[in-house]
């Protein structure tokens, strides 16, 4: 999503952590053990559009930093995982098939980069 969207989010959490009783805490749900927040419409007020949001994902690619001990330091290890891969990489993790703690996920679309 946009930059913006990402800031809401943002800007939300932490208003509902300061101040819990804020009508910010409001939006903040809680689900099999994760908080979320629910946008219904876009910024501008209009319904999200399934198709724009489908194409917007299949753009999205990450970068998965991933630190590993070696024998004697710490390498950090750079992935680079499309969107449709997101999932089987990370529960590669959960299943011991890959091993190291997860640093960072950075999403970024390949064709914007100059």
């Amino acid at each position: 999503m946009t930059d913006t969207i990402n800031k809401k989010v943002i800007s939300i959490f932490n208003k509902s952590k300061i101040a819990p009783e804020s009508p910010e805490s409001d939006m903040v749900k809680y689900f099999k053990g994760f908080n979320y927040v629910r946008f219904d419409k876009d910024l501008n007020g209009r319904p999200f559009n399934e198709e724009h949001l489908v194409e917007y994902s299949e753009k999205c690619e990450y970068i998965i930093r991933v630190m590993r001990e070696k024998s004697t330091h710490v390498a950090l290890y750079n992935y680079k995982v499309p969107h449709d891969k997101l999932i089987e990489f990370i529960s590669k993790f959960a299943n011991n098939e890959l091993n190291g703690k997860i640093i960072e996920i950075d999403k970024y679309i390949a064709e914007t980069l100059a």
